[in-house]
């Protein structure tokens, strides 16, 4: 059986939608009403929904460890057998529980083709089948959620108006205060990717509160990694793009020590892009030598982790080192090429 199965054909895994077809995608996605399924038993009794869970738990965090690039072929085909067996039945009884393992293991494949393989749409379609498993679910909020992962995707092809498109679709539709938290967030930092000052801040700030006072013990799982440590990894970020523009000038290093700080264990893949991204904002700020010194610890743990999205990051390091000419600094730019190299940004899928 082809692993990536019944939830895309195969043949379009290279045909990414964009522009308005991805934005109105997204909205006919996000408002639309359950399909007529199979209750017959044949798919699915008690065990087999207990071990779909249990190892969607472990493949998430693996991903969270050290990256999901090992276990990609694994988490693709364990999907497309959760989707066969969807199309066997679905028990009434199990139906939250099934659909909600399937939301979460297809955000995880999603996610892991498009950081650990650049296979983008494969992503996209994973994804997409997460907000249908979502809805079946009757967790709206987990498509919202989803969709945030979409537009990270879009951030990283650099295309900021279709990002835009994507949480602006979110917002109006999330019901959870968590959510509109992460989506508010988000959104500032695209808005600090485009240069707009004024609106970063306002959805940035938006976003403060939430994570800054705790989002209490009811916070599903999923979006439970929104925390005053993804916040203040996205205020990292976008102090990064805004420095330089209008005073004062915005320091991003104090806010990548925060996400590292205040970052959770378990999490070693988010905390690599914290590193490099520390670095890489030290050399910015002119502190060639503390820069230096953070870039190394960065390249050892980057070593260990399977992510193009470390690889890119590794090139907003070395593009931030470019100024210096010291001993030190090359040395740092050796490591970092060697590395980028190792992991290549995309694929052919």
């Amino acid at each position: 059986m082809d692993a990536d199965g019944p939830v895309h054909n195969r043949r379009d895994t290279l045909k990414l939608a964009v522009g308005a077809p991805l934005i109105l995608a997204a909205e006919r996605m996000l408002g639309g009403t359950a399909r007529a399924l199979n209750n017959d038993h044949r798919g699915f009794d008690a065990d087999t929904v207990t071990a779909l869970e249990e190892a969607t738990a472990f493949f998430t965090k693996a991903d969270a460890s050290k990256g999901g690039g090992l276990y990609r072929a694994a988490i693709v085909a364990h999907l497309a057998e959760v989707a066969r067996r969807i199309q066997d039945g679905v028990p009434a009884s199990l139906k939250t529980r099934v659909f909600s393992a399937t939301a979460d293991l297809a955000a995880l494949a999603g996610w892991v083709s498009h950081d650990a393989g650049g296979r983008y749409g494969a992503a996209q379609r994973y994804w997409s089948y997460g907000v249908y498993a979502a809805g079946e679910a009757g967790q709206p909020d987990r498509g919202m959620e989803i969709v945030t992962r979409m537009s990270h995707q879009m951030i990283y092809l650099g295309r900021p108006q279709d990002v835009l498109g994507l949480l602006g679709v979110a917002a109006t539709k999330a019901q959870m205060s968590a959510t509109r938290a992460l989506v508010a967030s988000q959104t500032g930092r695209v808005h600090a990717a485009l240069g707009d000052e004024r609106q970063a801040d306002t959805y940035l700030g938006a976003a403060d509160e939430l994570p800054a006072h705790g989002l209490g013990d009811d916070v599903p799982e999923w979006v439970g990694y929104f925390d005053a440590a993804e916040h203040a990894g996205a205020r990292a970020v976008s102090a990064r793009d805004l420095t330089g523009i209008g005073p004062p000038c915005r320091a991003a290093s104090p806010h990548f020590e925060d996400a590292l700080h205040l970052r959770k264990s378990g999490f070693d893949h988010v905390k690599v892009m914290d590193r490099v991204g520390l670095a890489a904002a030290l050399f910015n700020e002119g502190e060639p030598e503390r820069a230096a010194a953070a870039a190394h610890q960065a390249l050892d743990d980057a070593a260990r982790v399977d992510s193009t999205l470390v690889a890119s990051r590794l090139n907003t390091l070395l593009d931030a080192a470019r100024p210096y000419e010291t001993a030190t600094v090359d040395d740092v730019r050796t490591r970092a090429k060697d590395l980028a190299a190792a992991r290549p940004t995309t694929i052919a899928a």
